[in-house]
């Protein structure tokens, strides 16, 4: 190589000195496991082992190496320093030029592995974590930076000098990914309030002028909306029930086998936040995941001023395949910017999204690639099951666990089935990356990021399967707390829908009528539901004898149908519970399926706390504290409900 200029003396990490050994120094480069055997860092043992994994892995030789432990970061990178016969540097005690990282992008800087490091006369230095790589590198910088000339340094030291020079901007990034036309960033609560003043205006103008009229009004509504809702409930579980008797294989094309083909690598991101009492569990959970250590890559995603999260995963000894990843200040905290931050920094073909609670099957991570490889390319998200471990704990819990059961086992799957528009759950969701970073990620200012994601992957084109794969967390037992995390689902629902109805004429190109009309009920429906629920409630009056507003205005057969339509809607409820619950690990739930009708009542109130908000705080993430009732001894379950999942042939 030609000679540095004497005025810049590389240093080596950790200002060791690199002396090559006589027996390295060929034309032809060494292999790297040879090279680190020769310089002490590598067992003859380790090596045998490693090449064998690599052959049946689609990773670098070196990650088999430093997931396995089977050396250290300094000791692999001094030996890549051998091997291209370059020098390693010290980011942390030479920093960067940051005018250099401008001038190329601290994006591309992360996505390809390097970052330029110092202009010495004419030359530009390069800083890799990936020399393997420099080559097709190099190609891209002719023009910016010529000549160029590579020198290597520690992946953790690269994305630390990133982070630390240009963290900011990264976040800004992370908070405006979406083009304007897609995000709820532009959300005006000055309009809101006004639009909601009119309303309420409206209401009590009507009441006077027309007090039944209005009754009338927004009592059919509700019940339009009821109907709906309960149709769609009932033909959810009427194409899962026939799936499950017409299919003879129970899930012939998710079993967890390898693939035939190279694993990916997997990269996972949980956004965390005060979680001091979740942190140490969450990475043992992580660490049951039965995944090649080398093919997994998690970023555990932190604000920068939460030292309680921070402090606990310090005290947990996170391994080399599994990182803090620091998302610096600012007023808008919520899990999708953290996430769109973390996904700079992830390294797979695959991004998948957990929750800080959850404790997901040890094979799961198998029964993706398997079904990713399987999948048609249209196929960009796969959606697991969500369970609780502690369904039992008390009567909220056990309701909540049948309201999940019934969401993700026959409504989710049977949206699905119905060639509707399937919105995401929060966790346990994959993605293939390229299909992700082409509709935009998340939007960061959006509660509900997971539903609109799911509505724009649709609106592009791509399908979003379900998963018969578990991940058991804490369900919400408290009430207050429930109403909260309510709360902030369905204002995300109104946002969402709002957002998407900008253009209803560009929604209905993009995802055809049926769609269109199954988006409608989906989230206007529910929303209607919730919100005017009380108006169901009073016809509660008159079984108990007492005066009910529309008395006169109804007569005997609409009080006969009315009563047959509430009767269906709670045998449809109580019906799609039964069937949606696991026979074998909530066969006890059974009774309490009824009880669901004193259950609803509370979203109602979450519902009227989630509309105050859109006009009051908009972006206001309500985090829902874990850790209360964590189930620590809880594992997840074999048996789950497998009849409603049966793949179609």
């Amino acid at each position: 190589m030609n000679a540095r200029p004497d005025t810049f003396l590389l240093r080596t990490a950790r200002n060791r000195p690199l002396l090559l050994p006589t027996a390295l120094k060929a034309p032809v480069p060494a292999p790297i496991g040879q090279i680190l055997m020769e310089i002490g860092e590598l067992s003859p043992g380790d090596l045998v082992r490693a090449i064998a994994m690599s052959a049946r892995e689609d990773v670098q030789f070196g990650q088999i190496l430093l997931a396995n432990q089977m050396v250290s970061e300094i000791g692999l990178y001094r030996g890549l320093s051998f091997q291209f016969d370059c020098d390693l540097v010290n980011l942390r005690d030479e920093p960067p030029d940051v005018r250099l990282i401008d001038d190329l992008g601290t994006q591309f800087c992360l996505q390809t592995g390097i970052v330029p490091f110092k202009r010495i006369g004419t030359t530009t230095l390069i800083a890799t974590a990936r020399p393997d790589q420099f080559e097709t590198v190099k190609q891209q910088l002719e023009g910016k930076f010529d000549p160029v000339m590579m020198v290597i340094a520690t992946n953790t030291d690269l994305e630390r000098s990133l982070l630390r020079l240009r963290g900011y901007s990264l976040a800004q990034k992370a908070e405006n990914r979406l083009p304007t036309s897609e995000s709820c960033r532009n959300w005006n609560g000055v309009v809101m309030a006004r639009i909601a003043l009119a309303l309420v205006v409206a209401f009590f103008t009507g009441i006077m002028i027309s007090p039944g009229g209005t009754m009338i009004f927004l009592t059919v509504w509700s019940i339009i909306a009821l109907s709906l809702n309960t149709t769609l409930k009932a033909a959810a579980a009427w194409v899962n029930f026939r799936a499950a008797r017409s299919s003879k294989a129970l899930f012939t094309s998710c079993r967890a086998h390898r693939p035939a083909s190279r694993l990916p690598k997997i990269s996972i991101l949980v956004a965390l936040y005060k979680e001091r009492e979740i942190a140490s569990r969450l990475v043992r959970r992580l660490n049951a995941l039965n995944y090649p250590r080398e093919l997994l890559d998690i970023c555990l995603i932190v604000e920068q001023d939460d030292r309680l999260t921070q402090n606990a995963l310090r005290a947990a000894n996170l391994p080399y395949w599994m990182r803090q990843v620091k998302v610096p200040r600012a007023r808008l905290k919520t899990k999708p910017r953290a996430l769109n931050y973390g996904l700079g920094f992830a390294k797979g073909s695959i991004i998948a999204i957990y929750d800080a609670e959850d404790a997901p099957e040890p094979d799961q991570l198998y029964k993706v690639a398997r079904r990713f490889a399987e999948c048609p390319p249209d196929v960009a998200c796969l959606q697991g099951i969500l369970d609780f471990y502690n369904s039992r704990h008390n009567w909220l819990s056990r309701c909540f666990t049948i309201e999940y059961a019934t969401w993700f086992r026959v409504v989710l799957p049977g949206l699905e089935r119905l060639g509707l528009v399937v919105p995401l759950g929060g966790t346990t969701i994959f993605f293939r990356r390229d299909l992700l970073e082409t509709v935009g990620g998340w939007d960061a200012h959006n509660v509900t990021e997971d539903a609109d994601l799911g509505v724009r992957l649709a609106r592009r084109g791509y399908r979003t399967e379900l998963l018969p794969t578990l991940t058991q967390e804490e369900a919400n037992c408290r009430p207050w707390p429930w109403v909260r995390q309510r709360s902030r689902w369905l204002k995300g629902y109104a946002i969402t829908w709002a957002v998407h109805m900008r253009n209803p004429a560009q929604l209905m190109r993009d995802l055809g009528p049926k769609r269109f009309f199954g988006f409608q009920v989906l989230f206007l429906g529910a929303l209607s539901q919730f919100l005017l629920a009380p108006f169901l409630w009073s016809f509660w009056l008159l079984p108990l004898g007492l005066h009910h507003p529309l008395i006169e205005a109804l007569t005997p057969s609409t009080i006969f149908l009315l009563a047959g339509l509430f009767l269906l809607s709670e045998i449809v409820t109580i019906l799609v519970g039964v069937f949606a619950l696991d026979p074998v690990r909530h066969r006890r739930l059974w009774f309490w399926v009824p009880t669901l009708h004193l259950y609803f009542p509370l979203a109602a109130i979450a519902a009227y706390k989630g509309i105050w908000e859109l006009i009051a705080r908009p972006f206001y993430w309500d985090k829902t504290a874990h850790g209360y009732n964590d189930g620590e001894s809880g594992t997840v379950g074999k048996g789950f409900s497998q009849l409603v999942f049966r793949r179609r042939s």
